[in-house]
């Protein structure tokens, strides 16, 4: 499934999705409602999602991601099941589990379910699209009977991102956006989307004049003090469940931001959370985490929040690595820049400079600004570049190897340590906690520091523009 692009340009002109909801299982995250009574054979749902965890196997009923159900009576779900498929199925009634593997965790996919059951062609009662496409390959395939009522659309209570039953396993863990409801009609996903005429990439259109229904609802994430208002004029609005506004983000269908990369994990064995843009490393292991998106030319910005420091081997900066080992840190590693401030070192390969920079301690935030164009990096801490960097000059820079001529001919952000539970609290644009409000150029990103001129946070726009 290819990288949701819809903009391949700053100028390109079409709908822009302005906010998603980030979605964390390990705070127990999720919108809830009791819908009234609607139409239960004939529905549409559609949502775009980017999924931050799956697991690979069940671990006494924690193992699904639910992404919206109804489970309090005779339960009727869809959800990211364990070894990266997609089930939707509704008790006694139906079943669907995907052949196709949902595992891109720097991708947005668009999810539409066509519910008709009083079509008499038992195919037709239940379709399933993915980023425009019909899904037609199922490891396993129950249809409903004709006319039958489905247990969804009904008086129950309707939970986004979690289950409702089950002991409240199940919680959802990654992006959702543009999430919509139509009661009593089964819509096509060109309703919802369309391909992009230069591109051919499957893309987001506006769907406000779309006739929801009475219990039709149309969250779009936009007001960050009530996560889950319906903005579809029916006032079918959520509860919201231990979201702030935090959890309000530009990570986007048409502007796609990086995270920490939770497949790049083997050797390094970190927790991830917070839609993979919190982790904490492992106590045993000293391998690298990485960014999901590697760049190779332009300019670029990111900060990274100290959430917890345990001794003094912490480290973070840029890495053309590819893991192979536990044993594979930072600053161990030809290939990588880092630092490591509590030693009061600069690493540059395997070679260090002692007395370089001041330590750090929680809730310090760190910054790196990478200049690919001159090949020059520059470590910063709470909005000072460090040793005199200026990453508007050659001041103070620190010369590094062309991405040209690295291994795999680009930069990866990296984090990690020497096996201690430190805990990193990345910022690509779209942080995990509370920031400041400074932008780029482009008006991208939420930052605690100022943006250095000509630089730029890490989404697919200025990728597009830069990269």
């Amino acid at each position: 499934m290819p990288l949701i692009l819809p903009s391949n340009s700053i100028s390109a002109v079409g709908y822009e999705v302005d906010n998603s909801l980030r979605i964390s299982a390990d705070s127990n995250d999720s919108l809830s409602r009791t819908l009234g009574s609607g139409n239960q054979k004939t529905f549409t749902i559609s949502l775009w999602f980017k999924p931050s965890k799956i697991s690979f196997t069940d671990s006494g009923g924690g193992a699904d991601r639910q992404i919206i159900g109804q489970t309090a009576s005779s339960y009727w779900r869809i959800l990211l099941y364990r070894d990266f498929k997609m089930q939707i199925y509704g008790e006694t009634t139906f079943n669907f589990l995907t052949n196709q593997l949902f595992r891109d965790f720097s991708a947005w996919y668009h999810l539409v379910v066509k519910v008709d059951t009083t079509q008499s062609t038992e195919s037709n009662r239940v379709k399933i699209y993915i980023n425009g496409s019909q899904i037609t390959s199922f490891s396993s395939a129950t249809y409903p009977t004709q006319n039958q009522d489905l247990p969804f659309n009904n008086a129950q209570l309707h939970s986004i991102g979690r289950s409702p039953s089950f002991g409240g396993y199940d919680y959802y863990d990654g992006y959702l956006a543009e999430l919509v409801l139509i009661d009593g009609t089964a819509l096509d996903p060109t309703s919802f989307g369309e391909f992009d005429e230069a591109t051919g990439i499957w893309k987001p259109i506006d769907v406000s004049g779309l006739t929801f229904g009475t219990n039709g609802f149309y969250l779009d994430f936009e007001n960050s003090g009530s996560l889950g208002a319906d903005v579809s004029g029916n006032g079918n609005n959520f509860t919201v469940n231990n979201l702030t506004s935090i959890d309000q983000t530009t990570d986007t269908p048409t502007n796609n931001y990086a995270t920490l990369n939770a497949l790049d994990n083997y050797y390094a064995n970190s927790t991830f959370s917070e839609g993979n843009c919190s982790i904490t490393t492992s106590t045993s292991n000293y391998a690298i985490n990485t960014s999901t998106f590697g760049v190779s030319s332009g300019k670029w910005y990111w900060e990274a929040k100290v959430g917890s420091v345990s001794d003094s081997n912490d480290n973070f900066g840029i890495t053309d690595v590819v893991q192979s080992s536990t044993s594979q840190a930072l600053a161990t590693t030809s290939g990588a820049y880092s630092r490591i401030p509590f030693q009061g070192r600069l690493y540059e390969g395997t070679s260090y400079t002692a007395s370089w920079g001041s330590t750090f301690t929680t809730g310090d935030i760190m910054s790196v600004a990478l200049d690919l164009e001159n090949n020059r990096l520059y470590f910063g801490k709470n909005g000072t570049f460090e040793n005199s960097g200026d990453p508007t000059s050659s001041t103070g820079a620190i010369s590094i190897t062309p991405a040209s001529n690295t291994t795999n001919g680009v930069y990866f952000a990296g984090f990690g340590d020497f096996g201690s539970n430190t805990q990193w609290l990345v910022n690509f644009g779209n942080p995990p906690y509370s920031a400041n409000g400074y932008s780029d150029a482009n008006g991208y990103g939420n930052m605690s520091y100022s943006v250095p001129s000509g630089y730029y946070v890490l989404n697919t726009k200025n990728l597009a523009e830069f990269g």
